[in-house]
């Protein structure tokens, strides 16, 4: 039998411990619901895919399940400012968006650089033509990716940076499109027009990660959370072509905003 000095030492020990994780769990609570929080950025931001948008969103096509509006729904922070949009470039974040950033904002999260490099027009070109004119469209994004995005994207950090410049800003990133291990099976473009593709998220996912860590940001990467549920898995969180809405395809359902966005933004936020 135990000694009952051992017993209550013990005791004490486990009591301890477990104020302190109420403690650290409620910190964590205050925090977000302190937090000031702004979404900016792009499609993947706004909820492009996900459905359920607002209506005073208009052509931004802002979702009530976009991962920014999951977040708030589940931490009730003090303040939240939803300004992405549809088919934003950086130029547009800094024309449009960034204003919405102060210096009271303490959480930033924001999806940008695809449009910049022209990926629907990219898309588009390999779903239409052949598989020669999709790699020469990929290799020129990629291109346009390694050598003008660093540029475009550090104008938006340092934007960031300048209007809140004590915020936690949280850059997310694009997943690869398709499962590759299951392309021989899956119907629509060709293997190395798949390959080709996840090889220009990858391109576009590391220039966002380099100039992101430049300016003290924190990179989330969603590659990881999208593995089993791309276009040629059986439960994709992503749209293939849409013909009844094209402005959907390859862009996250609502599941690929729920169950790889949110939770990875949310682990960083």
């Amino acid at each position: 039998m135990m000694p009952t000095l051992v017993r209550r030492g013990l005791s004490a020990v486990a009591t301890v411990g477990t104020v302190a994780t109420l403690a650290i769990a409620g910190s964590g609570a205050a925090h977000a619901a302190a937090a000031n929080y702004v979404a900016l950025g792009d499609s993947y931001s706004s909820g492009v895919g996900a459905g359920n948008y607002t209506s005073s969103s208009g052509s931004c096509d802002r979702s009530t399940n976009a991962y920014s509006q999951l977040w708030t729904n589940a931490n009730a922070p003090s303040a939240f400012t939803f300004v992405a949009c549809s088919g934003a470039t950086t130029s547009d974040v800094l024309s449009s968006q960034i204003s919405s950033v102060t210096s009271s904002t303490t959480l930033v999260s924001i999806t940008i650089g695809g449009n910049d490099v022209g990926f629907s027009s990219v898309m588009e070109t390999c779903v239409l033509d052949s598989t020669s004119s999709c790699v020469s469209a990929v290799n020129n994004a990629e291109n346009e990716a390694r050598t003008q995005l660093p540029a475009k994207l550090d104008s938006v950090y340092a934007a960031i940076k300048s209007h809140a410049p004590n915020a936690r800003v949280v850059v997310l990133d694009y997943p690869e499109l398709y499962d590759l291990s299951k392309s021989s099976t899956c119907i629509g473009l060709s293997t190395t027009d798949r390959t080709d593709l996840n090889q220009a998220a990858d391109v576009i996912d590391g220039v966002i990660q380099t100039e992101a860590a430049k300016y003290g940001d924190t990179f989330a990467d969603v590659r990881s959370a999208f593995s089993g549920h791309e276009i040629c898995d059986s439960s994709s969180w992503l749209h293939s072509v849409n013909i009844l809405d094209i402005d959907e395809s390859y862009h996250p359902t609502a599941s690929g905003q729920s169950g790889a966005y949110y939770p990875v933004f949310s682990s960083h936020a």
